[in-house]
């Protein structure tokens, strides 16, 4: 219980700093819905909704977060931060805050046509926004609609820490 609470902190410290002197920001869920856990990100976005001011620009991107990158560039942000299951060998329903930079270091579970370091890339060159990946670890990505008990809970929390902290 103890070290959870310490991953929270150390998550929640990470998020206020690389949020500090946020202006518009965008955040960006992806993943697929009809694969459980999955859908974390996109979880995250809807239940964001209503709970963030109007400099924030909430994305349920699914599989396919290319298709937004107009929307995201005409909205200006100061900060991206895109929302996703990845396979990082830590704790289920754990999160991690990186840079695009260091994707290359995780294994994140891709499942849209455009691999994340490209979407992101392209994001960099069109935007002068600082990135961040909010990656969670999933319990399950097999077929089947809805989060686990575990990332429900996780789902919560983030969403709880973001329209806290969220400009």
């Amino acid at each position: 219980m103890v070290s959870s609470k310490i991953k929270t902190n150390d998550i929640e410290d990470k998020l206020k700093n690389w949020l500090s002197n946020a202006q518009k920001v965008v955040i960006a869920g992806i993943g697929n819905p009809l694969r459980k856990d999955d859908s974390v990100g996109v979880e995250i976005v809807r239940k964001l909704r209503n709970k963030v001011s109007p400099s924030v620009y909430l994305i349920e991107c699914e599989t396919v977060p290319e298709s937004f990158i107009e929307s995201i560039t005409e909205f200006k942000p100061t900060h991206i931060l895109i929302i996703d299951a990845a396979l990082l060998t830590i704790d289920l329903g754990s999160s991690k805050l990186i840079e695009p930079g260091q994707m290359m270091k995780q294994t994140a579970i891709s499942t849209h046509a455009l691999p994340l370091q490209i979407f992101c890339e392209y994001l960099a060159k069109t935007t002068s926004a600082k990135i961040a990946l909010l990656l969670i670890q999933p319990k399950d990505t097999d077929f089947g609609e809805g989060l686990t008990a575990e990332l429900r809970k996780t789902a919560v929390k983030l969403t709880n820490l973001l329209s806290k902290i969220l400009p």
